[in-house]
């Protein structure tokens, strides 16, 4: 590809000289008396190298080069100059010019400077292009493994998810117990101004809080009396099983601290640690009153489901003791239709 050049000079003697040495290194040369002719030629064709007298009757060398560099700072530009105006000269390298050459100029001197401002400008673009390509590369990289990462996200939502319900079904739960407890759960959050990451972590622990009843037996999970001293004992210990199973497991870690204290008590009497007050993790303690939601309205094997109103009412007599009072009292506050919302279903 042969590049192009503009020798814009109100002496048409040397726009001869340079056109006629230019062109026998390949170069196609265009002419121009002042800037305006310039400018109008700039508009029709594509120019890589501008060599320019930086005095012109008219618009100056100097109005040129400010004038090109803001249309095109690829452009390069090789300025003229008398011996006796070097100041002007060095304004010129300071504005954008690549180079200069004083006169008298030898011609070869004028064409290896060309050959070499050619050259600098196509290594240039090039660099440009390239780190424009690798830019546009890494978006796109960033690009899939976001996606990437999302897929993978979504599959273990879903595993997650199958898991608990494998779980509420072993118990014979209606529905979706880990599910609708999950849904009080990022909804009264929401209310309590958590967001983001905080959340999220949130929902998980409510999702998975009843994990360690994987390892008790069948015979005390689903014994359709009461249970003993014993079997009350072996039941107790699924927060700290669950806590063990999932802690390990680094995308879990947080939710695990809602596992581990979703049976605790604010008054400190709870287990398994028998924590009070805000030493209880934000996220059990709203899973605590959402829990007792559920568990009063939905149906059990020993009754039916009760009222709502029979929620409100649990929840007043137990504030301070099983529940924060301060989330107790927000819960109160909204009206039942948004729990029935969250529920996927009507209270009596």
């Amino acid at each position: 590809m042969k590049e192009h050049i503009l020798i814009v000079d109100d002496e048409e003697m040397i726009r001869d000289l340079l056109t006629s040495a230019l062109q026998q290194e390949k170069y196609v040369c265009h002419q121009a008396a002042n800037v305006d002719e310039a400018f109008m030629l700039l508009e029709r064709q594509q120019i890589d190298l501008v060599i320019s007298d930086i005095m012109m009757p008219g618009r100056s060398g100097v109005e040129l080069l400010r004038d090109l560099k803001k249309a095109d700072p690829d452009i390069a530009v090789l300025m003229i100059t008398g011996l006796s105006d070097m100041n002007t000269a060095m304004e010129c390298v300071h504005l954008g010019a690549d180079d200069y050459i004083t006169k008298p100029f030898g011609i070869n001197r004028v064409v290896l400077t060309v050959k070499n401002l050619i050259e600098r400008r196509c290594l240039a673009i090039e660099k440009k292009n390239y780190q424009a390509s690798l830019e546009f590369k890494v978006m796109e990289q960033t690009e899939q493994i976001r996606s990437a990462m999302n897929e993978l996200s979504h599959a273990y939502d879903s595993t997650l998810t199958a898991l608990v319900r494998a779980l509420d079904a072993r118990e014979k739960e209606v529905g979706s117990h880990s599910e609708r407890v999950m849904n009080f759960t990022v909804f009264l959050a929401k209310k309590l101004g958590i967001a983001g990451r905080e959340l999220e972590e949130l929902a998980k622990g409510a999702l998975l809080h009843d994990i360690g009843k994987i390892g008790i037996s069948d015979n005390i999970l689903l014994k359709p009396g009461q249970l003993d001293d014993n079997e009350w004992i072996e039941m107790r210990r699924h927060p700290q099983v669950g806590y063990a199973i999932l802690s390990e497991i680094e995308f879990l870690k947080a939710p695990t601290e809602i596992i581990l204290g979703h049976h605790e008590r604010f008054d400190g009497t709870g287990y398994p640690k028998r924590i009070k007050g805000d030493q209880i993790p934000i996220g059990a303690r709203i899973f605590a009153l959402v829990d007792t939601l559920d568990a009063m309205t939905s149906d059990r094997p020993y009754r039916r489901a009760l009222p709502f109103e029979a929620v409100s009412r649990e929840i007043i007599k137990n504030s301070g003791t099983q529940f924060d009072p301060q989330i107790a009292e927000l819960f109160l506050s909204i009206n039942r239709s948004h729990w029935e919302e969250c529920a996927g279903k009507r209270f009596l």
